[in-house]
């Protein structure tokens, strides 16, 4: 039965008492924009919106992407299910939702909350399964700095306040080149960068060059010269800044960000499937959007930084780095949340939750977010296929999922006091 015939389809439903069981019944939002009737579909052009679902989780399998697979190691880390899950409940302008009501009204593909290891909930939507391989976007640049993280430990980069030009040797000479990794790592290099993503900003030539090497990937990056302010003064979102970090994770290792990737996380962390980085024609991979790992994958990386990089017994990334990642109180005030932006605060390529207990999070475009609070093990992953990219163009629905992070503390027994 088509979807056209949703009348029938209810109908049926409310006779035999299957309303909620019948998939046909709940229509997903813009479901028909984002191509459902094509079978959401795979495409080269995949920032499309009826390629969006399709693509977006399956990036490996799009024609003239490149890139290299991240492999899971023989032992998987568990995620067992709870066993009486609480209600998960939220308020959003003086309203209460369920999580269920929230899938109903935002375009979000997967959702995962974990409490304390456990799933306490998971959704796919728009025909993806648990098998889905999410881009990330910008989550992308947590992970970079997880790797610089194991490389600082590894004595492979000897200080956070090296410039980057000493590892990434075709940067030596240039504005970049000569800015330190922390900075980088804070996004506060004062070099001027444009990410309005309106097609015609800085990320946009950055993001060419990575798809045809047209001009060079690094000739783009050598390009940006003039500095608005003295390093590490303020943050100035640039995702060139971790592109620039991925060059120096390769450059200081010799090695790519798939192997490294592998063998500093994917393997030690236990996870059930292989990731993908994707990489330009220059065979760098794209440190600053392109990693894509399965929902229950990202809720494990979200779960690596709930117990501040330790599985089990092992420690794997240095607990002391991330703290300096990820506690509010650990940056300059520049960077305190109301201050680096008007609302989260910023710390090595991590966003800052303007709350009193430490709570952090990966974020991507178009919705695509990890949100962590360590002393509560509550981590909660969403994938999404938001109409635009950032909330400055569409704020409705990044204000929702905030709000829907609240809830899911506060119904959890996590912690919400403001900062």
């Amino acid at each position: 039965m088509q979807l056209k015939n949703n009348t029938l389809v209810l109908v049926f439903c409310l006779v035999t008492g299957w309303l909620g069981m019948c998939g046909p019944c709940a229509a997903e939002p813009d479901e028909d924009v984002l191509g459902k009737s094509a079978g959401y579909p795979l495409g080269a052009r995949w920032s499309a919106m009826t390629n969006r679902v399709g693509s977006w989780s399956a990036l490996d399998k799009v024609p003239g992407v490149l890139g290299q697979f991240v492999q899971r190691g023989d032992t998987v880390s568990p995620l067992p299910k709870a066993v009486n899950p609480p209600d998960l409940k939220y308020r959003y302008r003086n309203l209460a939702y369920s999580v269920d009501e929230y899938l109903e009204r935002r375009r979000i593909t997967g959702l995962l909350i974990l409490k304390d290891g456990e799933i306490v909930a998971e959704r796919y939507r728009y025909g993806r399964t648990e098998e889905a391989r999410f881009l990330s976007f910008s989550m992308a640049k947590s992970v970079t700095s997880m790797l610089i993280g194991v490389a600082l430990e590894k004595g492979v980069i000897a200080s956070l306040d090296d410039p980057a030009g000493q590892y990434a040797k075709d940067l030596a000479g240039s504005a970049y080149g000569a800015t330190s990794i922390r900075h980088l790592l804070r996004m506060s290099s004062g070099i001027t960068f444009t990410e309005r993503y309106d097609g015609q900003d800085d990320v946009s030539k950055l993001s060419y060059s990575f798809a045809t090497g047209t001009p060079s990937t690094v000739s783009v990056l050598r390009s940006f010269s003039d500095r608005h302010s003295p390093p590490g003064e303020k943050l100035v979102y640039a995702s060139a800044e971790t592109d620039v970090l991925g060059r120096v994770l390769t450059g200081a290792t010799g090695r790519n960000m798939a192997d490294l990737t592998t063998e500093w996380l994917w393997k030690p962390l236990g996870a059930e499937s292989d990731a993908f980085w994707c990489h330009g024609r220059d065979r760098q991979a794209g440190a600053y959007f392109c990693f894509n790992a399965t929902l229950r994958d990202w809720g494990r990386l979200g779960l690596l930084m709930a117990k501040d990089g330790k599985v089990g017994d092992r420690q794997i990334i240095s607990a002391e780095y991330l703290r300096e990642a990820t506690d509010i109180a650990k940056q300059p005030a520049a960077f305190a949340p109301y201050k680096a932006t008007p609302y989260f605060g910023y710390g090595y390529q991590f966003w800052l939750h303007p709350l009193k207990e430490r709570s952090f999070a990966f974020q991507g475009v178009h919705g695509q977010a990890v949100f962590v609070q360590p002393a509560t093990g509550i981590v909660m992953v969403q994938t999404a296929v938001y109409a635009q990219a950032s909330g400055v163009q569409d704020p409705e629905p990044y204000a929702e999922r905030s709000a829907l992070w609240l809830g899911v503390l506060q119904s959890l027994g996590g912690r919400t006091e403001r900062y």
